[in-house]
């Protein structure tokens, strides 16, 4: 065990590097483990255990800074995992980087408490003691490993026309945002399971992003009416 332990801190302090190029860390509002949001106040402590160590940390629920949507690779992805039974509470914290790929993963927090609010706050505790010896301090940029995923914004001039709009898209997780040239996030884009098609989320209105003939379509409804917008799209 006392072997595991200290590999599995050298291993945690090759990654302390790439992990100071991140100033961010985006919480998501419910872990799939979990049946409703902030189940036993789980997302709560995880983002203040990541504001602890030295993270500006958000729930995805929460309005994020321009600062952060302008740039979908400049923060981490957290995510909790459980890997526990009816008999004892499992958990392990996992970060991400905007391709999905794995930063860093916690030493696994254990709990036998019966009540199931001490045994998730307990285990989670135990969980974020792996993140002392990261000692994660920003180092004020992004990594260089991502700088390819911000999308080169050139001025230009956008057609007056009613039904279209110049917009830029940046990849997220499970999509694309679309930007416009301020920048300013404009449209947010969700895969489905059918290729070209798009769960699409402006302002106020939800619909659906889709190719037709080589057009990209944004159609929803407006006072009960099917509306349909062209949007061309730059990627």
């Amino acid at each position: 065990m006392k072997k595991f332990v200290l590999l599995f801190f050298i291993t945690s302090l090759s990654f302390a590097q790439n992990l100071n190029d991140y100033k961010y860390a985006i919480v998501p509002a419910r872990f799939d483990f979990l049946k409703e949001k902030n189940q036993f106040m789980i997302n709560t402590y995880t983002k203040m255990f990541m504001q602890k160590y030295g993270f500006d940390t958000y729930l995805d629920s929460e309005t994020l800074p321009d600062v952060i949507l302008q740039n979908n690779c400049n923060r981490v992805y957290v995510d909790v995992v459980s890997t526990g039974n009816f008999f004892q509470t499992k958990l392990k914290v996992v970060l991400k980087d905007c391709k999905n790929n794995i930063l860093f993963t916690s030493l696994e927090g254990r709990s036998k408490e019966k009540d199931l609010d001490k045994s998730y706050n307990q285990a989670l505790r135990e969980v974020f003691n792996s993140f002392a010896k990261l000692n994660h301090v920003y180092n004020g940029k992004v990594s260089e490993a991502y700088t390819d995923e911000k999308v080169a914004i050139v001025p230009q001039e956008i057609p007056t026309t009613k039904d279209t709009n110049s917009l830029y898209a940046q990849p997220i997780p499970n999509g694309f945002q679309l930007i416009n040239t301020e920048p300013r996030v404009v449209m947010k884009v969700y895969k489905t399971s059918v290729k070209e098609y798009f769960i699409a989320v402006r302002e106020n209105q939800n619909g659906v992003l889709f190719l037709k003939d080589n057009n990209w379509l944004f159609e929803y409804y407006k006072d009960g009416k099917l509306a349909s917008e062209k949007i061309d799209v730059k990627f």
